[in-house]
């Protein structure tokens, strides 16, 4: 697992984990404030908004990717 900043060029979408750097903690994107240099994002059920500088971007190998998904149900795909 890679952790890398967020420049201006980067794409930041809802939904997308991310590193809080202050609390060291995988937190849940929900909206990328570009014009205001912000982001919201839900930890432990509370809502965070806090400088893009605080928070940085996770980059997972095919590998890593691979065994942290899990399979699904194929009971409805016959």
């Amino acid at each position: 697992m890679e952790f890398y900043d967020i420049k201006d060029d980067l794409k930041v979408f809802p939904g997308e984990y991310l590193l809080y750097r202050p609390q060291q903690k995988i937190v849940l994107c929900g909206a990328y404030l570009k014009s205001q240099k912000k982001i919201k994002a839900l930890s432990e059920g509370r809502m965070i908004i806090d400088r893009v500088e605080n928070f940085q971007k996770i980059k997972l190998t095919p590998q890593e990717h691979k065994n942290r998904t899990a399979s699904r149900c194929k009971g409805c795909g016959k």
